[in-house]
């Protein structure tokens, strides 16, 4: 079977909107994929505030930005759509939505309304992937080992550094994932502080100097020594971490060098702590590198410092599998949710059971 989907991603990082046109064919059980047209929408500023003020909101504002959020992605993909020429080639849309709050196994939110993507497009749409897990008593992340599972052989290992980096583990009989900490969030964040929107390469926090002091505040937070499967809210990023970095007082520099250090270290721990689970240490293992992250390359180079001891080969690939894989597996989730088929492995969320995960608005008859 061969479907055509668009696939949304809005990361916490607030960088923008991911979207992707892509060919997704299943044969005999096994998958593969094309991308036949992507973009990053940069967030205009008004919008950029809304969202980063989503969880101080009120239930009435949420709720208005809920429907105004769901109705521009629904005006972003009409004119994808246009601007392509692709006009009845999709059959279904995908939306990640934007995280405001993530408390498993309580609740998890994401905001951008799937009716009124599907008013604005007249086309079936799915979103809403993440609260059936949640209500099965999951994590309700990370959920892209699905796809990373189906549509990526060849890797053993998987880091996502988005605006919370994440990593996932295909072992013989198992499949681990869990997230390490807040990453482009953070230091994107930093980085306004003097007036810039993310540090181009890493080249402020290569100038930098490790503050050690900082260094072990940052290591010795509770999350970190947790036994996964676990999770992280943005407002750990925002609300715990930045306010201990910025209480330093640092040169920017100093305050990016010493957190590019700190995901380093701890994307390092992760790798050990799977390897610990594994009962060994492995011969050399490939991991692919993707999400804004993989761009900066002096994160790069100090996650090669820390994972080459252990025999953890970095990759990372074609610009556009690093900053559209996210959007892709959201599509491919989309399609299991349309056949009806697990859209999560529960086994990484910890959730009772296997579930299709997903709302599916059908939009005009």
């Amino acid at each position: 079977m061969v479907y055509k989907a668009i696939g949304l991603m809005s990361g916490s990082s607030l960088d923008g909107l991911d979207i992707v046109f892509v060919e997704l064919e299943e044969k005999g059980g096994k998958w593969n994929y094309q991308v036949l047209n992507a973009a990053c929408l940069p967030f205009e500023r008004d919008l950029q505030e809304e969202l980063q003020q989503a969880p101080l909101m009120s239930a009435k504002d949420l709720a208005a930005l809920d429907a105004k959020f769901g109705r521009y992605i629904g005006t972003q993909i009409n004119a994808f759509i246009s601007s392509n020429q692709l006009h009845y080639k999709v059959g279904l849309i995908v939306s990640h939505g934007h995280t405001v709050f993530h408390h498993p196994p309580h609740y998890t939110t994401q905001i951008g309304n799937g009716a009124f993507i599907a008013a604005e497009t007249s086309l079936p749409v799915v979103s809403d992937l993440r609260t059936m897990d949640v209500a099965m008593g999951g994590q309700g992340a990370p959920i892209v080992p699905m796809g990373e599972l189906v549509l990526y052989p060849g890797y053993k290992y998987f880091l996502n550094i988005g605006g919370i980096a994440n990593i996932s583990f295909r072992g013989e009989n198992t499949y681990d994932a869990f997230d390490v900490c807040p990453a482009n969030r953070v230091m994107n964040l930093l980085a306004n502080d003097i007036g810039k929107p993310f540090d181009d390469e890493g080249a402020l926090a290569r100038k930098g100097n490790i503050i050690e002091g900082l260094l072990d505040q940052l290591n010795a937070q509770e999350y970190y020594w947790q036994t996964f499967p676990k999770s992280l809210a943005n407002e750990f990023g925002t609300d715990v971490i930045l306010p201990l970095i910025r209480s330093f007082k640092l040169d920017i520099r100093d305050a990016l060098c010493t957190y590019v250090e700190h995901i380093a270290m701890q994307v390092s721990e992760a790798v050990q702590q799977l390897n610990r689970k594994r009962g060994f240490a492995p011969m050399i293992e490939k991991m692919l590198v993707t999400g804004g992250g993989a761009l900066n390359s002096y994160l790069i180079e100090r996650l090669k410092f820390y994972l080459d001891p252990v025999n953890i080969h970095i990759e990372v690939p074609d610009r556009q599998t690093v900053e559209y894989k996210e959007a892709v597996i959201m599509a491919l989730l989309g399609i299991l949710r349309w056949r009806e088929e697990a859209t999560v492995l529960n086994t990484v969320t910890g959730a009772r059971e296997q579930s299709v995960g997903g709302a599916l608005w059908m939009g005009k008859i």
